[in-house]
């Protein structure tokens, strides 16, 4: 106490030194002093109301306290005197038996009594309930039959409370109402006919649906109140629980399931489209149920029946198994991609679960696949190995075909720029493009197979159509009068090699992805391969054709007739030209191809008449005379085929020099000059062989074997530096007879 009272002097001593500090507050001391007064007294007074109020609470809760012992002790008290009263009722209660079996009879006389009147009315009731519903009034005939039902169950209780062993009495009750059960099942007949029909009858009587589900929940109620009096008595009604929900929800799974397998009208023998009809069918008959089922179908129903949802899933898992019956049997391949297609595709589109006027209750991305993964695998798998096997019999089936047209009598028809053609790469493209957007339809993982199958199955295709291209010039040649059009369905064969190449190029840009061309790079080129060898022996069977026309007429050449002034060249200039004429029906680049060929094969006939030695000169008039026509028919053959090439940018210069450089060697009048003109020849075409230069010699006709000798081996020791541009020519041709001992080795 002390302690505090030296720290309340310092305190102040400490707050007046605060006060005092300049002179002239002390003209204030007085001030200070009342106003500390006046604090004072304030916290003083707030110090006593405190302390006041807390013996004011401590008073009162002494006197509650007080009060509360005094009533614990009285409850104590009572407790004894109620234990000591039951303590003496035991035996009172014992003696009460008889009053409390009394009580539990006159309760069941008395609900026999309450019941009384519905017992005896009860066939009345059975045949105005039977009128009512075959009048179709179901809601006043539930009713009644929950009456009867209240009768017999409180009838059947009542007796199971007296006696529970009875069973004679309470079959005795049960069959007094047996028609009562019968009502039962009739009214139910009448609600299931409308709960199948409930689609259609939202539409046209609303409030029958409304009716039927209200009886129902009518009887959801009874189930439920039954099934907890079970609980607690162990009694319940026969019949019960009769969940009428649940035979509701079944019956409209039932009648699901049994509209979308009756939706199959037809069959593959009455119609080829029977499985494209049959989903059709199926995508219309759902999306209309569904919408229904949406907008009036669930104002029908309580909320807590979801029945939109129930029946969206009753859908689901109906045409799920109805897809999976389906894709178990034995479909075509056009089948396959038709269910597919529906399956993978039209199911989530906007044209079935996808429609905007389902969303948003239907999210089509939180369906279940309608069949499995593997079952899919397995439709394709099944669908590449038919479609493999069609296509292989459709090709064969094409080129059958093509192959009839080539022994006809007309010419084949021309595209729009006139170039001869035949239908087959038309027919076989136009079968790949086909099957191609079939695939594209259902995914594109499979487009790329079947584009890949198409292509490995082209390769195959080109490669028999090579052989029967074959075989149809080796039969020509047996007959060349038949067939009459052999030239024209070679050009279209010729021609059709083009048209595969722009075809497939066409395809592959279409339908392949860039990062998998690299992947058929390799196929590409062996189908280019295939197509520029069937196009190089088609023209050169059709060069064949012309050489063969030829052959008379180059026969003459290097002759004594020709010396004397035959018309071989100019005849055979005509006639090439005039093949030609056909051969303008050969698409770029082969006709290219054809004309530098031809030019060739011209060319190497001539020199080979040469190189024959069918005439000798015998003089340096005939040489001359000889040389000269050489030159003018070399001239003619730049003509002419200058003039067939017009506008390819081909060469028509090289080929026919090497007849004028011949010509010149042969036109030499000085001997002692022929070692250095045949230099020149050996110089400019270094594939000329020692029997060429001999052969050569001995149609001037004045060179001596000695000199023949001499010119060949000086030659051969001397090297010459062949032209790089230059095509070897004379390596194609061979001398029959070697005048030289030297060459016989």
């Amino acid at each position: 106490m002390e302690e505090t009272d030296r720290e309340a002097v310092a305190t102040a001593v400490q707050r007046v030194a605060g006060m005092l500090q300049r002179p002239d507050q002390l003209d204030k001391v007085e001030q200070y002093r009342r106003r500390e007064a006046r604090k004072k007294a304030s916290v003083e007074a707030r110090l006593k109301a405190a302390i006041q109020s807390q013996l004011d609470g401590v008073r009162t809760g002494l006197s509650q306290l007080h009060n509360a012992l005094n009533d614990v002790k009285d409850i104590q008290q009572s407790l004894v005197d109620v234990n000591k009263d039951w303590r003496q009722s035991i035996n009172t209660i014992e003696n009460l038996k008889d009053v409390k079996d009394a009580v539990v009879q006159h309760s069941q006389l008395a609900a026999a009594v309450e019941n009384l009147k519905n017992i005896f009315s009860v066939p009345e009731i059975v045949r105005e309930t039977q009128d009512l519903i075959e009048r179709g009034e179901l809601l006043q005939a539930h009713r009644k039959l929950m009456d009867l039902e209240c009768s017999r169950d409180n009838l059947m209780y009542e007796q199971y409370r007296m006696d529970s062993k009875n069973t004679h009495d309470m079959n005795l009750i049960h069959t007094y109402f047996g028609d009562m059960q019968k009502l039962s099942e009739e009214l139910a007949k009448q609600l299931w006919m409308v709960v199948q029909r409930s689609l259609v009858t939202v539409r046209r009587d609303p409030t029958l649906l409304v009716s039927v589900v209200r009886i129902i929940e009518r009887e959801e109620k009874i189930d439920r109140r039954m099934l907890d009096r079970k609980k607690q008595t162990g009694f319940i009604p026969p019949g019960r629980p009769k969940k009428w929900k649940e035979k509701m929800f079944n019956i409209l799974e039932r009648t699901v399931s049994t509209r979308i397998e009756g939706t199959q009208a037809d069959t593959r023998e009455s119609d080829k489209m029977w499985l494209v009809r049959h989903l059709e069918i199926i995508r219309k008959y759902v999306l209309d149920d569904l919408l229904v089922a949406k907008t009036l179908l669930d104002q029908c129903f309580p909320p807590h029946y979801d029945i939109f949802n129930k029946l969206l899933n009753m859908y689901h898992q109906a045409l799920s198994t109805r897809m999976q019956e389906l894709a178990a049997e034995d479909l075509e391949a056009n089948e396959i991609v038709s269910l597919l297609t529906w399956v993978l595709n039209t199911y989530k589109s906007a044209e079935m679960m996808g429609n905007s006027e389902l969303s948003p209750e239907v999210d089509v991305n939180s369906l279940n696949p309608l069949i499995s993964q593997n079952v899919v695998d397995q439709l394709l798998s099944k669908y590449m190995s038919t479609l493999t096997s069609n296509i292989i019999g459709w090709l064969r089936k094409a080129l059958e075909t093509d192959k009839k047209d080539w022994i006809k009598e007309t010419e084949p028809e021309a595209d729009q720029d006139g170039y001869y053609q035949t239908t087959l790469p038309a027919i076989v493209f136009q079968m790949f493009e086909q099957n191609l957007q079939v695939a594209a339809q259902i995914n594109e993982d499979l487009k790329t197979k079947v584009l890949l199958l198409c292509l490995q199955q082209m390769n195959s295709f080109l490669t028999r159509y090579k052989d029967e291209a074959q075989l149809y010039k080796e039969e020509h040649l047996k007959n060349r009068q038949y067939p009459q059009c052999y030239v024209q369905y070679m050009i279209a064969v010729i021609n059709n090699c083009q048209t595969f190449k722009e075809s497939i190029i066409s395809l592959k840009r279409k339908y392949l992805k860039i990062e998998m061309e690299d992947a058929l790079s390799s196929s590409h080129t062996s189908m280019d391969a295939t197509l520029d060898i069937i196009a190089k022996e088609g023209c050169s069977s059709l060069l064949d054709e012309v050489f063969m026309d030829l052959e008379p007429h180059l026969n003459e050449l290097m002759t004594k007739k020709w010396l004397m002034g035959s018309n071989a060249v100019g005849t055979i200039c005509v006639t090439v030209e005039d093949y030609f004429n056909d051969f303008a029906k050969i698409k770029k680049p082969y006709k290219k191809t054809m004309t530098m060929e031809a030019h060739r094969r011209v060319v190497v006939e001539y020199i080979r008449a040469i190189m024959l030695k069918r005439i000798s000169f015998k003089n340096a008039e005939e040489r001359k005379e000889g040389a000269e026509r050489m030159i003018k028919e070399a001239e003619q053959f730049r003509f002419l085929f200058k003039k067939l090439a017009a506008g390819s940018g081909e060469d028509t210069e090289g080929l026919c020099d090497i007849i004028e450089a011949i010509a010149e060697v042969i036109k030499l009048t000085d001997p002692s000059l022929l070692y250095l003109e045949v230099s020149t020849l050996v110089s400019k075409y270094p594939d000329i062989r020692d029997d060429h230069i001999a052969a050569l010699l001995t149609v001037r006709g004045d060179a001596s074997r000695d000199m023949k000798q001499t010119i060949i081996e000086t030659l051969d020791q001397g090297q010459s530096q062949p032209n790089p541009n230059y095509v070897p020519i004379f390596k194609e041709i061979t001398v029959p007879t070697l005048t030289v001992p030297k060459l016989l080795k």
